[in-house]
């Protein structure tokens, strides 16, 4: 059983900390609000740290998962920073859907203090987190990631090295491209259906069997034809996560004409008070317009 931290208990990182709690792992955590951090001791043992340096103090690995570049260079830099805390050959794995510079950019620091880093953004939303099926994205070497692999599988399905640092956020960005094109289709689908008097019950039955099928159709396909939209990964982040493909994009100079047309719907629903929607809220746009 290893020594690990925790930094960042939101939606996805209470329950992940928690599966490592669970597998017998000696977790400390630490939360910007200390009452979540609190909680989290009172439910699943292990202690908390008052800052990211003191959670992370005396542990082999440090998993972390905030918000965004900055959420991330602020608990990681600094005097009480993730970085204080950490000694030689230990491991930052973080979790954080970011930009691939700033995975660079914590890799280039961390190896001047003979600390090791991997980017590890995840896919499968709060379900996957609180079920332990999440799919795990890395970029790092081999050697580290050997080390975090069957820790990491402690709240994952899928753990997997998809290169040099830096990768794991591009994987993620491959991904987020996909779903935001896939959910539009699904929208206009759905609509279809539902002005054609369809029994949209038993078109989803039959065309997720074929090739029409996706995770997406069969989770999300009938609560989007009943305007239920509070199901997992919001709007907001939505929206954060195609701004980093948007910026990488210009410098790698693929080309996202879908994905910019649907980030502008993402907008739209914004604009309706669905900040905190589910991504299937796309349809929204259709079914009252």
């Amino acid at each position: 059983m290893a020594k690990v931290a925790f930094i960042g208990l939101g939606v996805m990182g209470y329950p992940m900390a928690g599966h490592l709690a669970a597998k017998g792992h000696d977790v400390s955590v630490y939360n910007r609000t200390s009452a979540k951090a609190d909680a989290w001791v009172k439910e699943h043992g292990g202690r908390s740290g008052t800052t990211p340096r003191a959670a992370s103090e005396g542990a082999e690995i440090v998993f972390c998962c905030v918000g965004n570049d900055d959420d991330l260079r602020s608990v990681v830099l600094g005097e009480d920073g993730i970085f204080a805390g950490m000694t030689a050959d230990t491991i930052l794995v973080d979790h954080t859907t970011a930009s691939a510079d700033v995975a660079r950019e914590l890799d280039a620091i961390a190896r001047e203090k003979s600390i090791h880093f991997i980017d590890a953004p995840v896919s499968g939303g709060q379900a996957g987190a609180e079920n332990g099926v999440l799919t795990v994205m890395c970029g790092g070497e081999q050697v580290a990631f050997d080390r975090i692999k069957p820790v990491a599988d402690c709240f994952s399905r899928a753990v997997t090295l998809m290169g040099p640092v830096g990768s794991g956020q591009l994987t993620k960005m491959v991904n987020q491209i996909a779903i935001a094109g896939l959910v539009q289709g699904l929208s206009e689908a759905m609509n279809f259906g539902q002005k054609a008097n369809l029994d949209m019950e038993k078109v989803i039955d039959v065309i997720s069997k074929g090739a029409a099928g996706s995770w997406q159709m069969e989770n999300r396909g009938s609560t989007m034809c009943q305007g239920e939209f509070e199901f997992g990964f919001a709007v907001d982040w939505m929206r954060k996560d195609l701004g980093i493909c948007f910026e990488e994009s210009k410098r790698n100079g693929a080309r996202l004409p879908v994905t910019h047309l649907v980030d502008q719907f993402y907008a739209q629903v914004q604009a309706r008070g669905g900040n905190r929607w589910d991504t299937s809220s796309l349809v929204h746009l259709l079914q009252n317009d």
